[in-house]
C-alpha cells in the first residue's frame, strides 16, 4: 500500500505496525471536540502537530457530532492542516459515517489519503457508487464489516462480509486490492456477557483469514474498544491493548487507531496480570472475566515501577549470563564466565555454549522487535568483555572452535567516503548473531576489498557509503567482481543508497545476489537468508526476480515523466523583483576563522531527533522519551549521551573549528554565481543546476542562482559560504573505546560529534544572520524554531537536493582556504574529513528556499560539463543519481 502526505508512506509486508493517531477525532478526544465547537481551529491544529511529532504515521480526522456542521468543519480543518508542512507530511484518514463529509474532505486533502469508511449496510449499489468515487479521488479505503443485516460480530460474519466486499471492489469496481483496508470490528471483552467472550479471538482469527485469503488487503481497527469495560483502570487497559495488539499483529493486523499513552510494552507486563489478560483476550478459561475483575480491583490507582534489584544474581548460571547480555550489564560478567569456565571441559565451550545461548536470545528479541539497537550494542560490549577474559585461557590450551561461526562477512566504507556509524552498528549486530566480521574501515579502494575478501574467504561483502560518488564506487566494485568472476553476495547500505539505485544500477552488473539493507534490524535476516543452505538458492533467485521487476517498473515510470529543454527551463526561472529588493551589505564582510570553539556553546543547538534515528529509534525529540514503545530505551540512550557529552566537554575531547566568508556576488549566464574576492583579479564561480521536470503553469524551474541578483541589474548582491567541524579528536576517543572493547561508547562519540557539527552549523548561521551579516539582528528564535527553519535565509550544502554536485566543494575550499586554516580535507570523492564536518552556502534573500533539483536531461549534463571544463564522463559520474533515464 502506498499512501502519502507531503512524504510517502509505503506499507510493505516487512513494515512494522502503522499507528493511526486518534486525537483529532471529536469522538476520541473531548479536548478536540471542545476546540472545534468553540471554533478554536488554530489550537486544534496543534493537537494534530503533537500527534505527528509523537510518532503517528497517519492522522484520523473525524467531525461527526450533532452540534457541529461536519462538512464545513472538515473542509476548514483539513485546509489548515494542509498549510502546515510538518503536519501535512503524513497521510490523513478522513473519518466519517456521512458520505457528504467524506467527499468534502476528499476534495481538499492533498497526497493520497484513506477514507474511513464505507460498507455494505446500504446495499451493493451505494457501496459500489462510493467505491468508484473514492477510486477516482485516488484514495485508499477502510471497509467496515457491516452489511444489510447489520454489524459483523462473529468470526463467520466477519469473513463473509470481508469476502463479499473484496470481490465487489476488486472484480466489479477495479479497486486496487492493496488500497483496501478491512475494519473487522473491535468489540469489548470481559463485559460479563457470554456472547462477548469471543470478541477478541474472533477478530484475531478473522484477521488471519483475511490476510491469507484476500491478497494484498490490510486490516485495521480501533484498539481502545477492546478494554471498554475497564474504563478508569489504566493499568489493566494498557495491558489489554498490548496483549490484543501482540496477538492481532501476529495474525496480520498491520494498522490501527491507537492511543500510545494507553499502551504497555508486552514484555513489561507483570506475569500475573499478563496471564489474567491473555485468559480474557484468548478466551482460555470460563472464569477469565471474574479473575481479571478481581485482579483489577487490587491494582486500581496503583502505579507500577520497575525496582532495580540483584535478585537475578541468585538465578542459575546460564540465566545470569543471558540476563547480563540482554540487559547490557557487564559488572558481573567476568565472575560468571569464570564460574562457567570452571564447569566446562574446555574454555572455548563457554563461548560456544553459555555466551552464544545468551546472544541467541538477544538476536531473537531484536528480531521480534522486543529489543532495540542501543541495547544490542550494549549486549555486544558485554560479549566482547567476556570473550576477552576467556581468550588467554583459550590460547594457553591452543584450542580452536570446532563449531565455527555462522559465516564470515567483510564490511567496508567505499573509496573516498569516511562515514561509518551505520556500518559499525550493522557489524556489531551481525557479530552478536555469531558472524565473524572483517571490518576494513573507511575509504577502502575496490582492489583491497576484493583482495581481502578472497584472502579471508568471506561469505558476504557489505558496502557502505554516505555521499553520492559512493554510489558509483559500488557499481564499479560490482562490475569488477563480476569481471573477476568472484561471486559472493553483496550487501548495500548507507544514507544515499536505496532499493531503487541498487536494483537499477548495481544489480544488473553482478550475477550473484545484491541486496539493499536499509537498517541494522534487517541485516541479520538478510544474511541468514543468503547463507542458510536450505533457503539460500530460493532467496537469491527471489531477490534477482524482485529487483528485475522493480527495475523494469522504475525505468518505465521514468520514461513516462516529462522534462523540458534546459533553455525553456531557464526562461521559466524564478523572477524576483530586484528593482525593489533591499540588499543588506554584510556588516563584517570577508573571511573569518573560529578556532577552539567551546562545545558547551554548541550544546543548546543540538537537534536530538536525528541522533535517535541513527540508533534506529524513531520519533521526535523530546516526545520520544515518553513513547510507550521506545521511550524507556530512548531515555536510557539520552542519559548515556548526556554523560558522554559532559565528559567530552570537560576533557575538551573534540575540537570545534570554523571558517566562513561573506562576499559580493552576482548571478551570470542564468545559472552561475560569480563571487568577487579582494585577493583575486578574477571572480570565483559557483555553478548551479536547474530543475527540468515539467511543472504546472506559473510554477518556476528553480536554481540557486535565482536567489542572487543578476549582474545585468547593476545591483551588487552578496553570498556566504562556510565549513564547520567538530570532528578533530574523534579518532583518539574511538580508538580508546575500541581498545577497551566498548563499541557502544565508540559509536556514541561518533554520533555526538556528528550532532555537534550540525549544531555548530546552526549556531554559526544564527551568528551570521544577526551579527556578521546582520540582516536579522532582532531575531530571537528558540532552538526548536531554528530546527524548523523559521528564520530568513538558507544554507544549502553541496551534495544535497538543491545542489547535488559535490564538485562545488572544491571552489568553496579554494575561496575559504579551508584545509589551510582549519585542517578539514576533501577526499578523492569529495567527502569531508573529519567526517563530523558540515559545509555550504549562505543565501539571504527573503524568498530563498530549499528545493530538490530532481532529474535532469542530457542537454543540462552537457552544458554542466562545458561550464565546469570537465569531460562528459566525469560530469556523469558526479551527477549520475540525478540523470533522467533517456
Amino acid at each position: 500500500m502506498k499512501l502519502s502526505g507531503l512524504e510517502p508512506l509505503v506499507i510493505t509486508p516487512e513494515s512494522n505496525f502503522v499507528n493511526v493517531g486518534e486525537r483529532t477525532n471529536v469522538a476520541g478526544s473531548r479536548q478536540f471536540l471542545r476546540l472545534i465547537k468553540e471554533g478554536r481551529f488554530d489550537e486544534a491544529v496543534e493537537i494534530a502537530r503533537h500527534q505527528v511529532e509523537g510518532g503517528a504515521q497517519i492522522i484520523d480526522v473525524n467531525m461527526d457530532d450533532g452540534l457541529i456542521d461536519g462538512k464545513e468543519a472538515m473542509v476548514k480543518y483539513l485546509n489548515l492542516l494542509m498549510a502546515e508542512p510538518d503536519i501535512a507530511r503524513v497521510p490523513v484518514m478522513i473519518d466519517s459515517s456521512k458520505w457528504e463529509i467524506l467527499e468534502a474532505g476528499l476534495r481538499v486533502v492533498q497526497g493520497k489519503c484513506v477514507v474511513n469508511s464505507i460498507s455494505l449496510k446500504e446495499g451493493e449499489d451505494e457501496f459500489t457508487r462510493q467505491a468508484k468515487l473514492i477510486r477516482r479521488y485516488g484514495a485508499a479505503v477502510i471497509v467496515m464489516a457491516f452489511d444489510e443485516k447489520g454489524q459483523a460480530d462473529t468470526y463467520d460474519r466477519r469473513i463473509e462480509i470481508a469476502k463479499r466486499s473484496y470481490d465487489i471492489l476488486v472484480e466489479k469496481v477495479g479497486f486496487p486490492p492493496e488500497d483496501i483496508i478491512f475494519d473487522l470490528n473491535v468489540f469489548p471483552v470481559a463485559t460479563g456477557m457470554e456472547e462477548h467472550r469471543k470478541n477478541a479471538v474472533d477478530f484475531i482469527e478473522a484477521t488471519r483469514w483475511v490476510r491469507q485469503n484476500l491478497p494484498h488487503a490490510s486490516v485495521s481497527g480501533g484498539v481502545s474498544n477492546i478494554s471498554f469495560s475497564f474504563r478508569g483502570n489504566n493499568t489493566v487497559r494498557e495491558a489489554m491493548h498490548s496483549v490484543f495488539l501482540y496477538h492481532a499483529i501476529k495474525a496480520g493486523m498491520n494498522m490501527g487507531i491507537v492511543n500510545p499513552t494507553l499502551l504497555e510494552v508486552y514484555d513489561d507486563i507483570p506475569k500475573d496480570l499478563l496471564e489474567y489478560v491473555e485468559d480474557v483476550i484468548l478466551d482460555r478459561r470460563d472464569d477469565a472475566t471474574e479473575r481479571l475483575l478481581d485482579f483489577a480491583e487490587r491494582v486500581v490507582g496503583k502505579s507500577r515501577q520497575n525496582q532495580k534489584d540483584l535478585s537475578w544474581r541468585q538465578l542459575p548460571l546460564q540465566d545470569r549470563i543471558t540476563r547480563a547480555l540482554v540487559k547490557g550489564i557487564d559488572e558481573y560478567i567476568e565472575v560468571d564466565v569464570e564460574e562457567a569456565r570452571q564447569q566446562a571441559t574446555k574454555p572455548i565451550e563457554v563461548i560456544e555454549g553459555y555466551l552464544m545461548n545468551g546472544m541467541n536470545v538477544v538476536g531473537d528479541l531484536f528480531g521480534s522487535g522486543k529489543m532495540f539497537l542501543p541495547q544490542v550494542v550494549k549486549s555486544a560490549r558485554v560479549m566482547k568483555k567476556a570473550v576477552a577474559y576467556l581468550t588467554p585461557f583459550i590460547e594457553a590450551s591452543k584450542e580452536a572452535s570446532q563449531r565455527g561461526k555462522a559465516g564470515k562477512i567483510l564490511m567496508a566504507t567505499v573509496k573516498g567516503d569516511v562515514h561509518d556509524i551505520g556500518k559499525n552498528i550493522v557489524s556489531v549486530v551481525l557479530a552478536c548473531n555469531n558472524y565473524e566480521i572483517i571490518d576494513l574501515g573507511v575509504m577502502v579502494p575496490p582492489e583491497k576489498i576484493i583482495q581481502q575478501a578472497r584472502e579471508h574467504q568471506v561469505d558476504v561483502v557489505g558496502l557502505s557509503g554516505l555521499i553520492t560518488p559512493s554510489l558509483d564506487e559500488m557499481v564499479f566494485l560490482a562490475k569488477e567482481m563480476e569481471r573477476q568472476q568472484f561471486r559472493v553476495p553483496l550487501l548495500i547500505g548507507g544514507a544515499t543508497t536505496s532499493k531503487a539505485h541498487t536494483a537499477v544500477k548495481i544489480d544488473p552488473e553482478y550475477m550473484s545476489a545484491v541486496v539493499h539493507v536499509n537498517d541494522a534490524s534487517r541485516a541479520v535476516t538478510v544474511v541468514g537468508d543468503l547463507l542458510q543452505k536450505e533457503r539460500s538458492d530460493a532467496y537469491k533467485k527471489g531477490i534477482k526476480t524482485e529487483y528485475a521487476d522493480f527495475r523494469e517498473k522504475f525505468l518505465e515510470r521514468g520514461r513516462k515523466k516529462e522534462y523540458i529543454p534546459l533553455g525553456e527551463a531557464r526562461k521559466n526561472k524564478l523572477k524576483l523583483a530586484w528593482d525593489s529588493a533591499v540588499i543588506e551589505e554584510p556588516k563584517m564582510p570577508g573571511r573569518h576563522v573560529l578556532t577552539e570553539v567551546d562545545l558547551g556553546l554548541l550544546r543548546p543547538f543540538i537537534d536530538w531527533t536525528p541522533f535517535f534515528r541513527s540508533w534506529d529509534l524513531h520519533g521526535k525529540y523530546p516526545d520520544i522519551l515518553k513513547d510507550r514503545v521506545v521511550g524507556e530505551q530512548a531515555s536510557s540512550l539520552f542519559a548515556d549521551a548526556q554523560r558522554m557529552l559532559d565528559k567530552l566537554i570537560r576533557a575538551r575531547g573534540l575540537q570545534a573549528k570554523a571558517v566562513f566568508g561573506l562576499f559580493p556576488a552576482n548571478s551570470v549566464d542564468d545559472d552561475d554565481i560569480e563571487v568577487y574576492l579582494d585577493s583575486e583579479p578574477e571572480p570565483a564561480v559557483f555553478r548551479t543546476l536547474r530543475q527540468q521536470s515539467k511543472k504546472k503553469v506559473g510554477v518556476p524551474h528553480l536554481a540557486l542562482a535565482d536567489f542572487i541578483a543578476p549582474k545585468t541589474t547593476g545591483i551588487r548582491d552578496y553570498i556566504g559560504c562556510f565549513c564547520v567541524t567538530a570532528g578533530f579528536g574523534t579518532d583518539t576517543w574511538v580508538r580508546k573505546y575500541e581498545k577497551d572493547l566498548d563499541d557502544y561508547s565508540a559509536i556514541m562519540v561518533k554520533a555526538l560529534a556528528d550532532r555537534l557539527a550540525e549544531a555548530f552549523a546552526e549556531y554559526l548561521h544564527r551568528e551570521v544572520r544577526t551579527k556578521y551579516w546582520g540582516y536579522a539582528n532582532g531575531e530571537t528564535f528558540s532552538n526548536d524554531e531554528l530546527i524548523r527553519e523559521k528564520y530568513r535565509g538558507i544554507r544549502p550544502a553541496p551534495g544535497y537536493p538543491a545542489c547535488p554536485d559535490h564538485l562545488e566543494k572544491k571552489t568553496l575550499w579554494d575561496i575559504l582556504e579551508v584545509e589551510d586554516v582549519i585542517g578539514v580535507k576533501l577526499t578523492e570523492s569529495l567527502a569531508m574529513y573529519p567526517a563530523a564536518s558540515v559545509s555550504g552556502y549562505y543565501f539571504a534573500h527573503p524568498e530563498s528556499r530549499y528545493f530538490g533539483l530532481g532529474k535532469i536531461t542530457a542537454d543540462q549534463l552537457e552544458d554542466f560539463a562545458r561550464r565546469k571544463g570537465i569531460s562528459l564522463e566525469e560530469a556523469r559520474k558526479w551527477l549520475s543519481p540525478n540523470l533522467a533515464e533517456e
